[in-house]
């Protein structure tokens, strides 16, 4: 048992037994796959069915008249991303996918497509991202128009997770502006078959990664698929991202775990100037900020995932420094450890190169490490 689990506050019996079973899990049936060589949609694929095998999709997809218990969420994506980066990625965007559609979706549009996600036989997709609309949601330009009993959508989205993928599509578009001139956001469900939708284009990332760019062209989607009441758009979106931002972090910290762990291995096993790399003491104090980083940023990471399942209405300031701290130390830890593996670490394929690529995107997407900052900012100039 992970010794920061058994003896943190954090979390409960039943939490604790979940996380020994998804690690025992992630080592039998995910750690093989981490670095076969197969195309990126087979094996996001079969990440994901054997993730549903295994019961998990569950702690991602908040279920009717449930809760969210984001400490398992988060305790799950730690574990997945510490093998493979793909896995965690097919894991939490069925969550993300559907968190709108949880909270606010007609019950039969709803029921139809959460059980089909939490058993895996079909995948979801957030599309909120536009070629001019990253952080700034207010600057959306995919707009949705009311004709009979449908929403005519037009618009594009870019840097969507799971495009090409997905069975269906999360969609945030403009209906309208409110009085004071701020565009009215609403959200859609969006199926990938339905006429006047496509993926444009498939864009290939740093790391492997399921991406691309949808187009919408007089695309309607009928009154019933709207999440919610108009305008409501904007709302969901913020609330989809404060519950999940945490976990971004937990991902982060995984991956950093892994980066350690391999740093250790190789350091004692590693020998220059006639001992071990790990009793040189430039090597020791890496190993000592490394280790140090990683248990702050796990701190920063459960305090909001458990402030937010003991029932604090928002924990916008508690996740934004969550993400901001576990990702931008993960990164440093990364790059330490591929210091202390010298040339090993840049060999392509390896761990700690694979580890280099799949960390920098998290610093990135869910609102970067520079927005963290202007929201943290702006909670603490409000008290």
């Amino acid at each position: 048992m992970d010794a920061f689990i058994q003896d943190t506050p954090f979390f409960t019996n039943e939490q604790r037994t979940l996380a020994a079973r998804v690690e025992t899990f992630v080592q039998g049936e995910i750690e093989s796959h981490a670095v076969e060589e197969r195309d990126e949609e087979t094996q996001f694929r079969l990440m994901l069915s054997l993730i549903a095998e295994a019961g998990l999709l569950r702690y991602a997809v908040l279920e009717p008249d449930k809760r969210m218990d984001l400490r398992s969420l988060c305790l799950i994506r730690e574990s997945l991303s510490y093998s493979s980066a793909l896995a965690d990625l097919a894991f939490v965007m069925q969550g993300l996918g559907t968190y709108a559609m949880s909270l606010a979706a007609a019950d039969h549009v709803r029921d139809f497509w959460l059980s089909r996600i939490i058993s895996g036989n079909a995948i979801a997709a957030f599309a909120l991202t536009e070629p001019d609309a990253g952080s700034d949601v207010s600057a959306i330009q995919t707009t949705a128009q009311r004709e009979g009993g449908s929403y005519v959508l037009n618009g594009r989205k870019r840097f969507i997770s799971n495009a090409g993928l997905a069975d269906f599509y999360t969609v945030f578009a403009r209906t309208g502006t409110h009085k004071d001139g701020r565009p009215e956001i609403s959200a859609f469900i969006v199926g990938a078959r339905m006429p006047g939708f496509s993926v444009r284009e498939r864009t290939q990332m740093l790391s492997p990664h399921p991406i691309g760019e949808l187009e919408f062209i007089d695309c309607h989607v009928p009154v019933e698929n709207m999440i919610g009441q108009a305008g409501d758009g904007f709302r969901l979106a913020m609330q989809t991202l404060d519950t999940f931002r945490a976990s971004v972090g937990a991902a982060a910290c995984g991956m950093a775990g892994r980066a350690l762990d391999e740093a250790l291995t190789f350091a004692k096993a590693r020998k220059q100037f006639g001992k071990p790399l790990s009793e040189h003491q430039l090597i020791q104090e890496k190993l000592a900020m490394m280790a140090t980083e990683l248990d702050a940023a796990r701190l920063l990471v459960y305090r909001a995932a458990y402030l937010k399942d003991a029932g604090v209405t928002r924990i916008t300031r508690e996740a934004s420094e969550a993400k901001l701290f576990a990702t931008e130390s993960a990164q440093r830890i990364i790059d330490e450890a591929m210091q202390i593996h010298g040339g090993s670490g840049l060999i392509k394929g390896s761990i700690i190169e694979r580890l280099y690529r799949d960390i920098r995107a998290l610093r990135i997407y869910e609102g970067t490490s520079e927005i963290q900052k202007l929201i943290i900012a702006g909670q603490l100039l409000q008290q």
